[in-house]
């Protein structure tokens, strides 16, 4: 049964508020045809299971999806671009569907041959929202798979990067097998050495000490020569770039630990310090691991083709075909529907065009266009259909020269991170007492020179300072994760931590996407007032009608006579008699001389101007908190590609202190952040569409708010659902506290390095103290890292 909100009803299939209360089917209500439709399939073909796991698990049908949309799915290249695997007998297909949110929509969507025989078979993929379609090649087609899913409301995102020539990326699980192949031997050196351990190295038979010598020797091959492999790749590439990284000297103490431990076993002289070689490695693999698990289902570098269609509807001598965008020729007379993206530069032969850029260039009103007008690539249709003729090919349209702009390659040099420049202090140190160590015995007794050299470097290996780090940063970036902060990798929490300067765009991150603030400033309307009001504007499709309809939100649904649309000034029509002008302000007055004002649209009933709407953006909940608490320790500037209607507002709400820059092109955003960086500031950009690409690329760390984090995003270092957006002081200040958890750990490190040095400086270091310092120092660290980021996580953010 719908569930009853007062005097409403809320949706049976997506929750939405039912405004027209006739739409039921079976004593539940639905807010839109699409929806009840939905319903009606899944309970025809006995799927209504699928309401019972979540509560109201549908997505709303109200914008419907045009028929024949899914017709270039009958194109054979396409087809073969986009399937898998075929035979005479059946297909293989992927598809991504963002509407994937819940455990009723795996059920449905794996149920799917409930609804036509045709399909085989289809799995999902609920991390990566993809399904996976086996179907009949002789009873269904590519196009009805599409359609069936988009009937049920999980229409697929096909986009053109779907079907360009691109190599297959295949998971690389080596790190796994050497993680792996490290634990089993150290595991059985471990234990292979507990005679060595209990008898303090006094074995009494002899051929059992040097049986157990030689299967350690054994056993520590393949993690010497195969687990530890990446430690030498990356000393060697390190020290030919004449850098010294932490992977340097722990290479070297592999290696002098590896190469000692022959020597006593081979030479009878001793156990060696396998064991503690052994596990070494094995730590050091399971943290880089833990850190280097990154979110797969998401994406930092998705580039134009992601956002563009992968087909377009061109008409030819009356006839309309759907071909793939990369086949559109200067001169083809295309078709954009409403909601459709332009995918080449063309000029408006028919229709009223209303353009939303805000993607592209940041601005959030829509940009109406006349007949003859040049419209560019990239800006979305609001309204009726269109018919264009491209003027340019897609490869040289504004939005791919935008996105392949040579400034936006220019990329901040990698950053250094600070683990290395304290590892090579710390190296030095270590050089310098084992020459000291090897100095003292040379004078004393030059037969301990080599033991003692050799055990202070096998002792002071810097592998603690790497498992502080990758432990640390692993558990925050899981942390993060949870909190729907997604970071590409360990090296952006130290940017975002070193930030001094963050820098907001304005359209979609610090505003809510779709929403307005309205307000009214005028004669009081009454309610009849209000309903014809709402009648004319529910007449367009320009946003600041959709936001003037919203806020009314009246359910009386009036007819309208004689309407007319003025495209840039407003519209007019009659309503139970009465005429209604809505507009600008010369438009509604017919005073050429009122300028138009931004953000207000005024009503005129009849002969009497009535008064006028106040359209704001909605900021982001929280917004303001945020910007109080970050001020206290940043600075901050907004750079914006829309105008200043808003310049006094967002003044009062920043400061004066703070840069506001409007107009600002992608260019100029990029510029500034340069400039920012040349002054010395390390500097965070937040921001969410194309526009924002070059500065997010050229920032220290390039943060992306995003509505939906399935959806297209330009490239960048992180990505952040729009919920947790007043929570961004607070994830800055976690990343900050990584740094000294980082310090603390090492600082613990260098304890157990002490107690070390002290045997290993004079010459009695033993295996069972190596092999007892070894597993306490890590299993410590490792407990207090995760321990004390978790605990700090929970004060900051909880």
């Amino acid at each position: 049964m719908a569930a009853i909100i007062g005097t409403t009803y809320k949706c049976y299939h997506c929750g939405e508020e039912c405004k027209d209360q006739n739409l039921y089917h079976n004593d539940k209500h639905f807010c839109c045809e699409g929806c009840k439709l939905v319903f009606g399939i899944l309970d025809q073909n006995g799927l209504c299971e699928y309401y019972d796991l979540s509560r109201n698990p549908g997505i709303t049908q109200k914008i419907k999806v045009r028929e024949g949309k899914f017709s270039y799915l009958d194109d054979r290249q396409v087809i073969n671009k986009l399937v898998h695997f075929t035979d005479n007998e059946q297909s293989r297909v992927t598809f991504y569907l963002p509407q994937i949110h819940c455990s009723s929509c795996i059920w449905l969507l794996e149920n799917l041959h409930k609804l036509d025989a045709g399909i085989i078979q289809s799995r999902v993929n609920f991390q990566r929202k993809e399904i996976t379609i086996i179907f009949h090649v002789d009873r269904f087609s590519l196009r009805k798979v599409a359609e069936q899913l988009t009937q049920i409301g999980y229409e697929p995102h096909i986009s053109l990067n779907d079907i360009e020539d691109k190599k297959i990326t295949t998971y690389d699980r080596s790190r796994i097998f050497k993680l792996g192949l490290a634990g089993f031997c150290f595991g059985n050196i471990m234990m292979l050495s507990f005679p060595e351990y209990f008898s303090y190295g006094n074995y009494t038979d002899k051929g059992m000490k040097e049986f157990f010598g030689y299967l350690n020797l054994f056993l520590s091959l393949p993690v010497f020569f195969y687990s530890a492999s990446e430690f030498y790749i990356s000393a060697w590439k390190s020290l030919k770039q004449k850098f010294l990284n932490i992977d340097a000297p722990i290479a070297l103490a592999v290696i002098i630990t590896f190469a000692r431990s022959i020597y006593e076993i081979i030479s009878g002289t001793g156990a060696g310090y396998l064991d503690s070689m052994s596990g070494i490695v094995f730590f050091m693999l399971i943290g880089r691991f833990f850190q280097d698990k990154s979110y797969q289902s998401l994406s930092f570098e998705r580039d134009y083709k992601s956002y563009f269609p992968i087909s377009v509807t061109v008409k030819k001598n009356g006839i309309e075909e759907n071909i793939p965008v990369s086949q559109l020729k200067v001169g083809n007379r295309i078709v954009i529907h409403n909601n459709e993206l332009i995918p080449a530069d063309s000029i408006l032969f028919y229709g009223k065009a209303a353009i939303d850029y805000s993607f592209v260039t940041g601005e959030s009103v829509p940009i109406e266009k006349t007949l003859g007008e040049i419209v560019y690539a990239g800006g979305k249709q609001l309204g009726g259909t269109l018919e264009m003729e491209v003027v340019k090919e897609v490869s040289q349209s504004y939005l791919t020269q935008l996105w392949n702009d040579e400034t936006f390659d220019r990329s901040s040099e990698k950053k250094i991170s600070f683990i290395h420049e304290l590892s090579r202090k710390f190296t030095w140190i270590l050089f310098a007492i084992a020459a000291s160590a090897g100095l003292y015995w040379y004078v004393n007794e030059p037969s301990k020179i080599l033991n003692a050299i050799t055990s202070v470097l096998i002792v002071a290996c810097p592998c603690a300072l790497l498992l502080s780090a990758t432990f640390t940063n692993g558990n925050m970036l899981r942390i993060f994760g949870n909190h729907k902060f997604y970071i590409k990798n360990a090296s952006v929490i130290e940017s975002i931590a070193d930030a001094d300067t963050i820098v907001f765009d304005k359209t979609g991150t610090i505003t809510q996407n779709n929403n307005a603030l309205v307000t009214w400033e005028g004669s009081e309307l009454s309610s009849s007032q209000k309903d014809q009001i709402f009648a004319l504007v529910r007449q367009s499709t320009h946003p600041s009608s959709l936001a003037i309809s919203y806020h009314l939100s009246s359910g009386v649904q009036l007819p309208v006579s004689h309407f007319k649309h003025f495209i840039g000034e407003g519209m007019e029509g009659i309503v139970e008699g009465k005429h209604i002008r809505i507009g600008s302000p010369s438009f509604v007055t017919g005073i050429k001389e009122h300028a138009p004002v931004a953000g207000k649209v005024y009503v005129r009933i009849d002969d009497k101007l009535t008064g006028h709407f106040i359209i704001q953006n909605e900021y982001r909940k929280g917004f303001e908190e945020l910007i109080k608490q970050l001020s206290e320790r940043y600075r901050l500037a907004l750079v914006s590609g829309d105008n200043s209607a808003e310049q006094k507002r967002l003044i009062q709400l920043l400061g004066t202190e703070s840069t506001i820059l409007f107009d600002q092109s992608p260019e100029n955003k990029l510029q500034f952040i340069e400039q920012l960086q040349k002054n010395g500031h390390k500097v965070v950009m937040i921001g969410d569409g194309l526009n924002d690409a070059g500065a997010l690329k050229k920032s220290d760390a390039g943060i992306v708010v995003s509505d939906n984090i399935n959806n297209f995003s330009p490239a960048c270092d992180a990505i952040l659902d729009g919920t947790m957006f007043s929570r961004l002081g607070s994830f800055f200040e976690y990343a900050k506290a990584g740094k000294k958890i980082i310090i603390g750990s090492f600082i613990i490190s260098i304890i157990y390095n002490i107690i070390g040095l002290t045997f290993a400086v004079q010459g009695t270091l033993s295996p069972v103290i190596a092999a007892i310092l070894m597993p306490i120092s890590s299993i410590s660290i490792v407990a207090f890292t995760t321990g004390v980021s978790t605990l700090v996580a929970k004060k900051i953010m909880i």
